[in-house]
């Protein structure tokens, strides 16, 4: 790990949409016909459980139309189902966003209290019901309360813990890892970046989400086997390459270092085009392994064909959808409609804060 200077990046550093490589992503586009009703849906969430406060944030909000990220990314979701995933969505980016974007992210201590907050709910018996009815919590962990109610009720216990371990390596990874290296100044390696962005980017989270969408029970050993998780972790690195994609230029105009094309950059002495090229490249190559991996999967578990269709399924619309997505949200781009958006882009900033 290497020191890097803080602060917002200069202004021509900047890769515009257009001048990004096409990806190779031979997966369908497809869209869940309830889009719009989790569009819908997920503004009045969102501002019922005070996640979203003011007219500002709610015109940001609503530019990077969470909704229909969901519905791109769980094609398949009945009505139940899409809107819990878009909450889901709504409810993870925004933490995100105190997490990179706000004075919260840079205060590991803070950070770790509220985790430990957000920790108490999910190890709940009542699985959050009690704490989603309590007003004097940060709004980010009763309305993680409400999500938790509603996600658990009729979930295996083995899933249950899976989840609850994805999401609290997420949220310490995010608060504890990236804030500690801000505040130290620090550019993580490229092995190190790869291996916690899958955490930090709550894509585990997400994919165990596609056992609640297809109502499948994925069993701990084949969960486990070495072909399911190189599957799955190949999966999950190209989601999470293609959004350091097009997040670069919004993540680079706040200071952000957690980015894997300016890890490239900065570690290998690239100029930032070579370093998009070159992230690009793997992202694509990824992508490769993933099928083949996907193939040597099904070939090593032929029984479990009832369970592996649905889920490989559910890895694909990540990839596509994730890729439409991250290629067509404003969330990226500025009000003026280039790529590098206004500083300060988290919402709310007292989402981490106990209601006075």
């Amino acid at each position: 790990m290497t020191t890097a200077p803080t602060g917002p990046a200069e202004p021509a550093d900047t890769t515009p949409a257009d001048q990004i490589p096409e990806l190779y992503c031979p997966f369908p586009h497809q869209v869940n016909r309830r889009a719009e009703q989790a569009r819908r849906q997920l503004s009045e969430w969102v501002r019922t459980v005070g996640l979203i406060q003011r007219e500002s944030a709610r015109r940001r909000f609503e530019h990077a139309d969470f909704g229909w990220f969901a519905s791109v990314v769980y094609p398949t979701a009945d009505e139940e189902r899409i809107l819990l995933m878009a909450d889901w969505f709504a409810w993870l980016f925004l933490v995100d966003d105190q997490l990179d974007d706000g004075d919260f992210g840079r205060d590991p201590q803070h950070a770790g209290q509220v985790v430990a907050g957000m920790r108490a709910v999910l190890e709940s018996a009542d699985h959050g019901a009690a704490a989603a009815r309590r007003t004097d919590l940060p709004t980010s962990v009763s309305s993680l309360a409400d999500l938790w109610r509603r996600t658990a009720t009729g979930m295996t216990a083995a899933w249950r813990r899976r989840f609850v371990r994805h999401l609290e390596d997420c949220l310490t990874a995010a608060a504890v890892w990236e804030a500690g290296n801000r505040v130290r100044g620090i550019v993580p390696e490229e092995d190190d970046y790869i291996e916690n962005r899958r955490h930090t980017g709550a894509i585990y989270v997400c994919m165990d989400l596609i056992d609640v969408v297809e109502r499948l029970d994925v069993p701990v050993d084949l969960y486990e086997s070495e072909e399911f998780r190189d599957a799955l972790d190949a999966a999950c690195n190209v989601v999470c390459w293609t959004n350091d994609i097009y997040s670069l230029e919004k993540e680079r105009s706040l200071g952000e270092v957690h980015n894997l094309v300016y890890v490239v950059q900065h570690h290998r002495e690239l100029d930032q085009e070579q370093a998009m090229a070159h992230v690009c490249a793997a992202t694509s190559d990824e992508t490769r392994r993933y099928l083949a991996l996907e193939k040597r999967l099904l070939a090593r578990h032929p029984d479990r064909l009832d369970l592996l269709t649905p889920y490989l399924a559910g890895m694909r619309t990540w990839i596509r959808g994730n890729l439409d997505w991250s290629s067509r949200t404003k969330r990226y781009q500025s009000r003026t409609g280039g790529r590098a958006p206004q500083p300060a882009l988290y919402l709310e900033p007292d989402l981490v804060v106990a209601d006075r």
